[in-house]
């Protein structure tokens, strides 16, 4: 599916330290056009799509919307809603990683899989047919520095660029420059996909995936914007900000949070008193010691085995080469 509009958008004035951090993005994709984004519809790729916009020309970038049961429905719409504010191009591709038994085991490493996946298939449906010269992604400055991002591995595999990274640019900076250019996702909370709902050795299926889009979209409905309902079987732990919690467990709302979330299929209904927890699941495990040493073997073995590629190394934004798979 290909999506095209007019807006202009992308080409909004900016100034001070966000036009310093555009025109770093700007140099290191110097060369690429044509250049294929991976894209979500979150802040940090809608911002690479649009510096990228700017840098290269609306004509020379093309958005890439990766579809499978880990996409909840609702931010599938809200990409399609930017790319158009953007006056992008955008093309979705299929993925599978649903039938790849490696990320269905949920091992702490499961990313690896999805982008491996996604990057595969960009490499072989995407860059032929449209003839890029290179693709990117939105990592930021901060994730690259965390250790609870496999998918960076894959990206590296693939020989996929990751221009905010190279020029420095944080979570903080990306913001400012989403709200410098107006970009509807700018305040947007962080959306990971639905598969980070599920505790890892407890196997992703798409039933699972299912389930907790639907108990996530009950509570939307009910006014809550950033949320995340874990699935533990037949509990649904569901994390809010701390400032809704209260909010959550009063009368008349409780009763309406327990309907939306036990129509989805989950017996038991629970609010977490730590609130929204960002990688609750993979930090607390590679970050223990032993766990860090077992990983270390599955990683090194299973990731090699998972990717083929001439090199291991990433090549800089500049070079613009192909991703391999």
């Amino acid at each position: 599916m290909t999506h095209h509009a007019e807006a202009p958008n992308a080409e909004t004035p900016l100034q001070g330290a966000e036009l310093v951090a555009a025109n770093r993005v700007a140099a290191l994709l110097s060369g690429t056009a044509p250049l294929g984004v991976a894209f979500s519809g979150g802040v940090d790729s809608s911002t690479l799509l649009a510096l990228a916009i700017r840098a290269l020309g609306r004509g020379h970038v093309l958005a890439v919307l990766g579809v499978s049961p880990s996409l909840a429905a609702a931010e599938r719409a809200t990409a399609h809603r930017i790319a158009a504010f953007l006056g992008a191009n955008l093309v979705e591709v299929a993925t599978f990683e649903c039938d790849r038994p490696e990320y269905r085991r949920n091992l702490p490493n499961r990313c690896f899989y999805c982008k491996d996946e996604l990057f595969g298939r960009i490499s072989d449906e995407v860059m032929s047919r449209h003839r890029l010269a290179a693709v990117a992604y939105g990592e930021n400055a901060d994730d690259a520095r965390r250790s609870d991002r496999p998918g960076a591995r894959a990206a590296v595999a693939h020989r996929v660029l990751r221009p905010l990274a190279e020029a420095g640019i944080d979570k903080a900076g990306v913001r400012r420059i989403a709200r410098a250019l107006a970009l509807p996702c700018s305040e947007k909370p962080p959306a990971p996909c639905l598969a980070s709902r599920i505790p890892h050795f407890h196997e992703v299926v798409p039933e699972k995936l299912a389930q907790i889009e639907t108990a996530e979209a009950a509570l939307r409905a009910l006014g809550f914007t950033e949320l995340r309902v874990r699935h533990h079987g037949d509990i649904a732990r569901i994390e809010l900000p701390v400032g809704e919690l209260s909010r959550a467990a009063a009368t008349p709302l409780r009763e309406a949070v327990w309907r939306a979330v036990s129509s989805a299929g989950f017996r038991f209904v629970a609010l977490d008193l730590a609130g929204v927890q960002s990688g609750a699941f993979t930090l607390p495990l590679v970050s223990h010691e032993s766990t860090m040493v077992h990983a270390a073997t599955w990683t090194s073995h299973t990731e090699s085995n998972a990717v083929r590629t001439s090199s291991s190394c990433p090549p800089t934004a500049g070079q613009g080469r192909r991703p391999g798979r």
